[in-house]
């Protein structure tokens, strides 16, 4: 095995003009399809999680008067985040399955471009 010989290409392959263009746009077809669902899911995670804290605050009386009203609003108000941060994974996969359909002849397409080339 030549070490010179696979340097040599190693170091041309560097210097070469890239044909990566088509590349780049199928990544950027990808990153389009899936940043609405990944968005909306950190979005929505994170209110709900913020809804959930409140709760557990008000039925520890953290904040709030220490009354026993004070103490169901607070649960109420955590399962209520707890519901949202349950159903934020469902939703996620829909919206991401629905950009994955928007964009899906495109990606395709320009796959089978860069693999057949």
């Amino acid at each position: 095995m030549n070490t010179d010989k696979i340097y040599a290409e190693a170091l041309a392959n560097e210097y070469a003009p890239k044909n990566t263009s088509r590349v780049v746009a199928l990544k950027k077809l990808d990153r389009r399809a899936k940043l609405p669902a990944n968005a909306f899911a950190y979005t929505f995670g994170i209110l709900g999680t913020l809804v959930v804290g409140v709760g557990m605050c008000l039925s520890m009386q953290v904040i709030g008067s220490p009354t026993m009203g004070t103490m169901v609003a607070g649960v109420v108000i955590g399962l209520i985040g707890l519901l949202a941060v349950s159903v934020n994974y469902p939703i996620y996969k829909r919206l991401l399955e629905k950009g994955k359909k928007k964009y899906a002849f495109e990606i395709i397409e320009l796959a089978k471009e860069i693999s057949e080339s």
